[in-house]
């Protein structure tokens, strides 16, 4: 199934909402997940989806890029997963500086917001700006004040309560980001990517967005720059068993970039990095082959292999 979508990668500015840091009391099933920001909802999980859909379809600077259903995608290949979801939206005027500072940030953008249920309470989860911030080393870019105050408005209006940060917010450098150098150009590499994963008949493509394009129609420059994000539920759903949380890190993306010296990159996010952020101790049979999987499509894609 192919959901082909071109759109935006950041968010808009909004109004922020209070948020707590850390400030409630320690609950075992809160999410300890480094670099995230959480709220639990006052209302129903579909109460609360529908709220932040309305709220992102209501504005006409954000655009959602796709939604995905982890838990239906479960129950596609006969297995069981607590209701989870995700849904990514974005604005490239506010996007588009990150990756202009730092085209790897292009890996976690557009922006998305993990629901699930858990003990019969409703989470919303996402990424942090502190967290983009010391991944891409993207300190003092403006914007990130803004999609932090966007991200509070959009998710803590839709949970109708407020925000807590979990208690680590920042990671390394590049941590948890695996690079590989293509010997086509751009075009080349991507298509490659592209033919790659398409003709595997146990991933499907969720959406592809093209950064630079989106950056170009909000009269922005910025190097070629493409994600194209895929997934297998038969490999993510035993890892969401153990750890809903890792929701928010899948479907797996592969980010396709061209740097300032023409030369032609492709990263992912390491599975054994995703493992350690959302505290996974099993599961090592599907992160081995996921981690198989991806270096294998990147360097056929790259003309390594």
């Amino acid at each position: 199934m192919f959901k082909l979508i071109s759109i935006f990668s950041c968010v808009l500015i909004l109004a922020a909402c209070d948020v707590t840091s850390d400030n409630e009391p320690d609950n075992d099933i809160n999410p300890k997940v480094t670099g995230t920001k959480y709220g639990i909802s006052k209302v129903s999980m579909d109460e609360t989806y529908s709220a932040l859909k309305t709220a992102l379809n209501n504005n006409d600077q954000i655009g959602i890029v796709a939604e995905v259903d982890h838990a239906q995608n479960a129950t596609s290949v006969g297995k069981a997963l607590e209701p989870t979801k995700i849904i990514f939206f974005g604005n490239p005027n506010l996007g588009t500086p990150l990756m202009q500072k730092n085209q790897l940030a292009g890996l976690d953008l557009p922006q998305k917001v993990l629901f699930y249920t858990m003990k019969d309470s409703v989470f919303a989860l996402y990424n942090s700006t502190e967290y983009l911030a010391s991944r891409h080393a993207l300190g003092g870019e403006a914007s990130l004040t803004q999609i932090s105050a966007a991200l509070e408005n959009l998710v803590g209006g839709a949970i109708q309560n407020d925000l807590s940060s979990s208690v680590s917010q920042s990671v390394t450098a590049n941590e948890g980001i695996e690079t590989v150098t293509s010997s086509k150009d751009f075009e080349t590499t991507y298509q490659s990517l592209k033919t790659i994963v398409s003709e595997n008949e146990n991933l499907s493509i969720l959406a592809e967005l093209d950064h630079q394009a989106n950056a170009q129609n909000k009269g922005l420059e910025l190097r070629p720059t493409k994600i194209i994000i895929f997934g297998n539920p038969n490999l993510g759903t035993p890892l969401m068993q153990e750890s809903q949380t890792i929701g928010l890190d899948l479907p797996q993306k592969i980010l396709v970039w061209e740097d300032a010296n023409g030369e032609v990159h492709l990263s992912y996010n390491d599975p054994e990095f995703l493992k350690m952020r959302h505290q996974i101790t099993g599961s090592d049979t599907e992160i081995g082959q996921i981690s198989n999987a991806l270096q294998n499509i990147t360097n056929a894609a790259a003309g390594n292999n």
